[in-house]
């Protein structure tokens, strides 16, 4: 299978994103769908081409890549659109500079967390003069731009809060020649971003959920399975896998995969194989294992019952499960919840409802629970 043949196109779609800048009524957008609908591969493969046909250089940077440094992805990405033979010597300025910190004695006794604040301050301050330079080389050009920043919610943490004001101040008085389309897994953070008057981005954007694949997109693969193969797949079998693999295409291609590498074991068989991996993913445990006791300890409290965490009965519970014999504090819980927001894997809907960004992630620590 290659790539291009299993790509589901949607021009229209691409085109609608694209006339909403074209009016000169916006010059930004965001976008908010859970990881695996098929968010990235629509901006990838058919908005920005969309848009470079349209005239634009389109800009790519996805901040869950360089999730610890996204103010380094972001000046990167623009510096390869503006000045792609430069770059290699932007990629050495972005480097932590360990030897200028060993040469002033600070390390010997130094203490971890401070060397690596240290470390992150300098990396702060190189990003924000190359973002400067960039948007400099920017202004004697005559290009036009489109910059997609894709899972910007990683912008809205803490430790970013000074580059995006800067990155917000640079492409304010840029507006009528760059455009930006913010798209991002977390939709609590995404309007917390946008609509919180202490956030950098605070009304800069219009909000609105990606539209997601449904059946058109099933009944455009099922033809293309028909093409490749002679068992073809029928249409009610793959709207039944669609939905039981919860409407997400990622897995839904995985199923498909199966189907036609072991066609003799049918649409169910390829369906109950394809379930028992993506809900069972080994990556999932790795996650898990990585997690600190009472992030572990949230989370297993919130699948269960879906209890208000700072609740007593709850803190007791957490308590218990860290071995305390006794009730957490609510900082302890605040600092894990903080942990779990950063990361995307819970989003609070309320003031004691929390969801989990990724459903196949809570299945699985479901699966745990129950065994």
């Amino acid at each position: 299978m290659t790539r291009n043949h299993w790509h589901f196109s949607r021009p229209r779609l691409a085109q609608a994103y694209l006339g909403s800048f074209n009016l000169g009524l916006s010059s930004a957008r965001g976008l908010f769908a859970r990881r695996r609908m098929g968010k990235t591969e629509f901006l990838k493969q058919d908005f920005i081409p969309a848009a470079e046909a349209d005239g634009y250089v389109a800009i790519y940077a996805n901040l869950w890549e360089m999730r610890s440094e996204p103010a380094n992805a972001l000046v990167a990405a623009f510096f390869q659109a503006i000045e792609p033979k430069g770059f290699s010597k932007l990629l050495h300025k972005l480097k932590p500079s360990v030897k200028k910190i060993r040469a002033s004695g600070k390390i010997a006794g130094m203490a971890e967390a401070a060397l690596e604040t240290e470390l992150q301050d300098e990396h702060k301050l190189i990003a924000g003069s190359l973002l400067m330079d960039a948007m400099r080389a920017f202004d004697q050009s005559n290009i036009k731009i489109i910059m997609v920043i894709d899972e910007a919610q990683v912008l809205a943490q803490e430790s970013n809060v000074d580059f995006a004001h800067a990155l917000r101040a640079a492409l304010d008085i840029r507006k009528d020649r760059i455009k930006v389309l913010f798209a991002g897994s977390s939709e609590a953070t995404l309007r917390k971003m946008f609509g919180k008057p202490s956030e950098p981005f605070y009304n800069w954007a219009a909000l609105e959920p990606f539209d997601l694949l449904g059946q058109d997109f099933v009944e455009a693969m099922v033809e293309k399975v028909a093409s490749v193969t002679k068992f073809p797949l029928t249409l009610a079998d793959a709207l039944y896998a669609f939905d039981e693999l919860k409407r997400t295409p990622e897995f839904f291609r995985r199923y498909l995969d199966r189907y036609l590498t072991n066609p003799f074991d049918g649409a169910l068989g390829a369906l109950e194989y394809t379930k028992s991996h993506v809900f069972n993913d080994l990556s999932f445990q790795q996650q898990w294992q990585a997690m600190l006791p009472a992030d572990r300890a949230i989370l297993s409290l919130i699948i269960a019952d879906n209890a208000d965490p700072y609740g007593k009965d709850s803190k007791e519970k957490i308590g218990v499960a860290l071995g305390l014999g006794k009730a957490v504090a609510n900082n302890t819980i605040q600092n894990a919840l903080r942990r779990l927001s950063d990361q995307t894997i819970l989003t609070k809907i309320d003031r004691a409802n929390y969801q989990f960004e990724d459903e196949a992630f809570a299945d699985w620590l479901k699966h745990l629970s129950e065994t």
